[in-house]
């Protein structure tokens, strides 16, 4: 259930699921560059992050 949640998160805002399941390191800073270059690739980074731990 949780992981659903995170996902539904990470579709509105990536980094947020992204800080959600890693806490704030790489991944996360990683996150917030793909969103900031474009939506979509952040959206399945976070995704990717969120099914792959």
């Amino acid at each position: 259930m949780a992981d659903i949640l995170r996902i539904i998160l990470s579709i509105l805002i990536p980094p947020l699921g992204v800080a959600l399941q890693v806490g704030l390191g790489v991944q996360f800073w990683i996150n917030v560059v793909l969103t900031l270059l474009g939506y979509i690739p952040g959206v399945i980074h976070a995704v990717y992050i969120i099914l792959t731990r």
